[in-house]
């Protein structure tokens, strides 16, 4: 079974990937249709448009040139048989982040394109939610002294935290048995 769940990530990653090299090139296109066809004006792009798409770009780049690293499946070359399925592109974490700035950024491509260059604003989101991360998981409890939020533990009753040796050594205590001797308790 376990191989089982290695084909099944390898065909997820192998998705992924190619959805990651055709999202280079789409939303590059797309925008540039949408230029001609409802934004005739904005052609040839100014230099402060092209010095958005640049600045964005770089980064987009590199998160997907990473990502097409990490998710990039290795099968043997004669038989065909998966040799690694990479890491798992549907992890949690650094890797969703890194899937969400891409999709904000070839959304502000595309909108761009579309809308005008306002929708480059739309990019704020970023720095606004790791701005929020970080207050919430560092700064916030460092200066206010708040636990972060991650794991909030139910509290645990008495009987539940004992184990069935404990309870048995306790019931033999009260009772009075010899062969259990009276320890303080631990704190």
């Amino acid at each position: 079974m376990a191989n089982a769940s290695a084909k099944r990530i390898a065909n997820r990653n192998e998705s992924a990937v190619k959805t990651l090299r055709l999202g280079m090139l789409v939303p590059t296109i797309i925008s540039l249709v949408f230029r001609l066809l409802f934004r005739r004006d904005s052609l040839p792009p100014s230099k402060g448009s092209l010095a958005i798409y640049i600045a964005t770009f770089f980064p987009a780049f590199f998160l997907s040139n990473y990502l097409i690293k990490i998710g990039t499946t290795r099968r043997d070359p004669t038989t065909g048989t998966l040799i690694s399925y990479g890491e798992d592109l549907n992890q949690a974490g650094v890797t969703e982040w890194c899937f969400d700035i891409l999709y904000v950024t070839w959304a502000c491509q595309i909108g761009s394109g579309a809308f005008g260059e306002w929708f480059w604003w739309l990019y704020m989101v970023i720095p606004v939610y790791a701005v929020f991360k970080l207050w919430v998981s560092v700064i916030s409890p460092l200066v206010l002294g708040r636990s972060s939020p991650q794991a909030p533990e139910a509290p645990t009753s008495e009987k539940e935290a004992t184990s069935k040796r404990q309870d048995k050594l306790r019931k033999r205590n009260e009772r009075g048995d010899p062969r259990v001797k009276a320890q303080p308790g631990r704190k």
